[in-house]
């Protein structure tokens, strides 16, 4: 048997964050889901055209809720795994006050904006090749128990990078489906 002092309960005890049982860290809440939804497609659902790049290049709007308290900012991505080189980001924004309950169409949330995978500031709508199955977009919010501090034109790598599990309070995902 171990040392009591030692074993992590259900809700986290000494070391939980970093795995260090002589570091007197506070317990961390538990990861729970945000909910993160959108009034123009449900999830796993079609993206309605005017989202596309060819058709408009409107960013969707997006409602969030149950960002835990102890949250210090809001991260938004949305990245396409189907794309044929490789997974290829459409939208990151870091900085997101925690305060924030969502934002509207064509318009980005509060924050500082990443570069897509186009080169372009702020959101890059679906264009998948003509004859691919529908491709997945998947919307993902984060909170951070931490400012990431990033700046403007932060590449998807670089916030892969600072989001390590030991950040992350809670996620939300939210998955629209486009294809031509």
């Amino acid at each position: 048997m171990g040392d009591p002092d030692r074993a992590a309960g259900p809700t986290g005890t000494r070391g939980t964050s970093r795995g260090d049982p002589d570091i007197d860290d506070p317990a961390r809440p538990r990861s729970t889901p945000l909910e993160l939804r959108s009034a123009a497609f449900n999830d796993h659902t079609l993206l309605p055209e005017r989202y596309s790049r060819q058709a408009g290049n409107h960013s969707p709007p997006l409602e969030w809720r149950g960002v835990p308290d102890a949250t210090a900012e809001l991260v938004l991505t949305c990245t396409d795994p189907d794309a044929p080189n490789g997974t290829f980001t459409h939208w990151l924004v870091t900085g997101i006050p925690p305060e924030s309950t969502g934002v509207g169409e064509d318009e980005a949330p509060p924050g500082t904006l990443g570069r897509n995978d186009f080169g372009e500031l702020g959101w890059g709508g679906p264009q998948p090749p003509v004859g691919d199955q529908a491709h997945r977009y998947f919307f993902n919010l984060y909170a951070v128990d931490r400012p990431l501090g990033l700046g403007e034109g932060v590449r998807a790598e670089d916030v892969r990078a600072a989001l390590d599990d030991d950040r992350v309070l809670a996620k939300g995902t939210l998955v629209g489906l486009f294809g031509r």
